[in-house]
Order: C-alpha cells, then structure tokens, then sequence
C-alpha cells in the first residue's frame, strides 16, 4: 500500500489478512491473485496487461463454496461471492487452497465489517416497499 506525501509516494505497511493464489492442481501458478486486507477484497489477474479489482466486504451479500471431486482431491475449492457492487455483482475465488475455512473466514469478516459500519438489512437490500408503490385512498385512517 502507499502514501503520498508531499508529492512523494511512501510505502505504507497494509494489513493483509489473507492472500492466495488461483491453482492448478494443486500448484499455485497463475497469474490471479487473491487477497483481504482493510475491510476489501483485492483480485489481481494477468500478466502482459493487469487488472485489480476491489470489493468492499459488507458489500458481499451471499458465498457458496463448490469443491468438484478434482478439487477436492487437491484440496482446493471455488468460493462464489455475490455482492451489491455494480461493476462485479459476483466474484468468483477459484481454486483456492484451504477453501472452507477461506469461506469461514470471509463469512466472519463480512459481519464484522457490517457491525462496524452499521450496515443493516435493509441497507444492503433495499426497503421492502416503496413510498410510490402506496395507494392512500385505500389506507383505513379509523384508527388514527
């Protein structure tokens, strides 16, 4: 992670919790990164030409762990995350080592960051109806 300060970029510690690599087998050579650290989750792939992606983690809504019978004799897994972000609405963390406590993991971190943020239900799926939705004609007002 770096900083700017006066105009010059410093190297900051960041606070990676978790990093892994997609693999095959279980070798982990590919160019696909995965890491959590700061309340996000980073996704580096490529080689020639790199993209990184970043997800907020009490963006995160739902995971499903998949492990084929090929994973799991290697003893890797795909976590499939769906999120409220509107350039990655699902993210896949394929052929991760350790995937069940990964996805035990990321499941942890997600309620802590929404406790901290104060993230509720309702926030993250929207009301349950909608002001316009509402006919007041047909509302009973004898009980007001």
């Amino acid at each position: 992670m770096a900083k700017i300060e006066n105009g010059q970029i410093r190297e900051i510690e960041s606070n990676i919790i978790w990093q892994d690599r997609k693999h095959h087998l279980w070798f982990p050579i590919s160019f696909t990164k995965y890491s959590v650290g700061d309340g996000r989750l980073y996704i580096n792939s490529g080689l020639l030409s790199s993209r990184e992606d970043e997800c907020l983690l009490y963006r995160i809504t739902d995971i499903t762990l998949t492990r084929t019978l090929g994973q799991r004799i290697f003893g890797t897994g795909t976590v499939e995350l769906n999120t409220k972000d509107q350039s990655t609405p699902v993210i896949r963390l394929e052929n991760i080592a350790h995937s069940v406590e990964v996805k035990r993991m990321l499941s942890n971190l997600i309620e802590k960051e929404r406790e901290e943020k104060k993230v509720v239900g309702r926030d993250m799926y929207g009301a349950a109806g909608h002001l316009d939705d509402v006919d007041y004609e047909d509302i009973d007002h004898t009980d007001l």
